[in-house]
Order: C-alpha cells, then structure tokens, then sequence
C-alpha cells in the first residue's frame, strides 16, 4: 500500500506494517488534550453530543500531565478521512481551548 508523504501516511505506514488489516473497521483514538478541566468538560460535552464521536473519555495525558480527551470513531482508517476527521475534531476543539495531539489504533 502507498500512503502520502505526511504524518498520518507515516502512521497508517508503521500500523499496515505491523499487520493491521486497514480495509476494515477499526476504533480509533483521537487525542485532544487541554490545559484547564473545565474546557476540557466543555469539549467533551459538544463533541459526545455529536453523531460522529459519541464515545469520549477524560483523563489526564501521560506524557505532559494535561488534561485529554481521546475520542472514539469507529471507521476505516483511510488517509483522507483520518485526516478530515482529525481536522474536525480540531476544528471544534480549538472553541474550547484545545489542540489535536494525533491518533491512534489499539490493534488486537
């Protein structure tokens, strides 16, 4: 498989790589992480609401000890859609105070 010269063309690279079949659903992990709790709430409550991610969890983020919200979508991880998707959740993280920190799959 070919995947563009970017961030997320490097991950879907390393994970085809590792053997994970990328023609089937798979839940994915979008990472968004916020300096105060509240905000994080905030984004939390507008983004469960959505039909797109309706799966969210608050914690904090074990690298930098902010605050995260890792939102659920359940897709084909596609290039262009990953991208769009991640976009999006940015879109509406940054009314909140908050940025994209990348995603991820668990595999099994």
């Amino acid at each position: 498989m070919q995947f563009p010269d970017d961030d997320n063309g490097q991950l879907l690279s390393e994970i085809a790589a590792a053997g994970v079949d990328l023609t089937q659903m798979h839940s994915i992990d979008f990472f968004i992480l916020f300096e105060q709790k509240a905000d994080a709430e905030r984004f939390m409550s507008a983004i469960s609401a959505d039909e797109l991610a309706p799966k969210t969890k608050l914690d904090t983020c074990p690298d930098t000890g902010v605050w995260e919200v890792i939102t659920s979508v359940t897709m084909v991880p596609d290039h262009q859609l990953l991208t769009q998707t991640e976009q999006y959740l940015e879109s509406m993280a940054n009314g909140h105070e908050g940025y994209g920190d990348g995603w991820g799959i668990l595999a099994e």
